[in-house]
């Protein structure tokens, strides 16, 4: 844990794809973010600004990704609520391409449209 509030925590993930990933957590359990309450919702984004500080300081991103994954078919694979920060970088390959380039580069022809 790198730092927390009274409601979350903030971890740097054990591996990580980008330097600097990490999420935050409320102590409580939550299955997604749908289920905080408003104080875990305040103090989520209350930390988010504090581990942005944090990352600019230790990290020096070009940018960032800040992500909630919900329910299984929405890439959740831990069904305890947590928030991904991500800081990107200039010189990686992926470097412009937000999360929804995937998606945008994977989109079928929908025939009820």
């Amino acid at each position: 844990m790198i730092m927390s509030n009274d409601k979350c925590t903030y971890s740097l993930l054990k591996e990580q794809e980008i330097r600097g990933a990490g999420i935050i957590v409320p102590k409580e359990h939550r299955e997604t973010v749908f289920d905080l309450t408003e104080e875990e919702r305040m103090a989520t984004y209350r930390l988010l600004f504090e581990v942005k500080e944090y990352l600019d300081l230790n990290y020096e991103p070009d940018g960032y990704n800040v992500g909630w994954n919900c329910g299984h078919v929405g890439g959740q694979h831990i069904f305890h609520s947590h928030l991904h920060v991500i800081p990107r970088y200039a010189d990686e390959k992926m470097a412009g391409k937000g999360i929804r380039y995937l998606f945008k580069n994977l989109r079928q022809p929908d025939p009820d449209r």
